[in-house]
């Protein structure tokens, strides 16, 4: 994902209801896990199978509890991490490395990394497609995907994107989606057949980044720089809904069995966009969290949402919240829900 730099004056916060509209859950940050160590940070992925949370660093990866947030270990020597694609039916896990143009396959038991892949220019999000049994690396600058057989595991094919990629998911039926950000579109990829079928318009959405999945009721919700949520039927193309979340956002998650969708936002805040059915969709709920917030990992089992950040952060260039740690101030909130009568 995209690393976009703000000062961060951190204080936990505690739930703010901005004109919400009445939903069963009320959100709120439960837990703060104080990680500590040195780098810059990306997005986080979860592994529910062994309670596993690991959080991209600029140049290592830390691997932590998620019950506890205690360090499991680390992964050394991944230049430019951007994400981390977990195949718990193959027992390895897939590092991209975006400053060397590599993907690291790594043992999920050791954490030792087992072979080292060179795919295209700055591979930046990065998913294991269970279905078919392959990872996908987007990579930014060269603005296609490298197709990686995760059983070999071996580079196999490259797909043409037609602008620059930017995060995705699978349906786990053999499709795949990823958000085109120059373009302002949504690609489809058939990943057997390792080629885009179709490019849909995001209406409403400049830059989008951030992208989940409902899949049993075909939803796609892309988060875009410009403040809003798309939402598209991924049957059709057609767009369904555009709402207004909060700034600078980069993640989004879904949690089917409470038909929410989520944005994590740099501005400090999480929008908590509610399904009351495929067509109807509102904004149910702004937590607040701290400034530069902004990629997230959701537990679909336990329904923890997990937001890396700091204590203190340097502002980017153009003032935006940002995602540099100084040395002890990492940390990840937990954000989970009560439910209400």
């Amino acid at each position: 994902m995209s690393m976009r730099s703000s000062p961060l004056a951190f204080g936990l916060c505690v739930l703010s209801v901005c004109g919400q509209i009445a939903h069963a859950e009320t959100y709120g940050i439960v837990d703060t896990f104080k990680v500590g160590g040195e780098g810059k940070w990306d997005y986080p992925s979860l592994d529910s199978v062994s309670h596993r949370l690991y959080l991209s660093r600029e140049t290592h990866v830390m691997v932590i509890d998620s019950g506890s947030g205690k360090l499991i270990g680390d992964i050394a020597d991944t230049p430019g991490v951007h994400g981390i694609a977990i195949a718990s039916d193959l027992g390895r896990g897939f590092i991209s490395a975006g400053k060397s143009n590599q993907v690291k396959v790594f043992d999920l038991n050791t954490l030792k990394v087992m072979t080292t892949l060179e795919v295209g220019s700055k591979p930046d999000a990065i998913l294991y497609d269970a279905a078919s049994h392959q990872v996908f690396a987007f990579n930014g600058h060269s603005s296609n995907a490298s197709v990686i057989d995760a059983k070999t595991p071996t580079v196999i094919a490259t797909i043409a994107l037609g602008g620059g990629p930017e995060f995705a998911q699978s349906d786990g039926s053999g499709t795949v989606f990823v958000n085109i950000e120059n373009k302002n579109e949504l690609a489809v990829l058939d990943a057997r057949l390792h080629k885009v079928t179709a490019h849909w318009p995001l209406p409403g959405c400049e830059g989008p980044t951030g992208l989940a999945l409902d899949v049993i009721h075909h939803r796609s919700f892309s988060v875009c720089a410009n403040a809003k949520m798309t939402i598209l039927d991924t049957l059709t193309g057609k767009a369904v809904a555009t709402l207004s979340i909060g700034a600078h956002a980069d993640g989004a998650a879904f949690d089917p069995q409470r038909q929410d969708a989520f944005s994590s936002n740099g501005d400090g805040t999480l929008s908590v966009v509610h399904e009351t059915d495929p067509t109807h969709f509102s904004v149910a709920q702004t937590v607040m969290t701290v400034p530069g917030a902004k990629t997230i990992a959701l537990d679909t089992i336990s329904h923890k949402i997990y937001l890396p950040a700091a204590a203190a952060a340097a502002a980017g260039p153009k003032g935006q919240p940002g995602n540099s740690a100084p040395p002890g101030s990492f940390v990840v909130l937990v954000v989970d829900a009560s439910r209400t009568p």
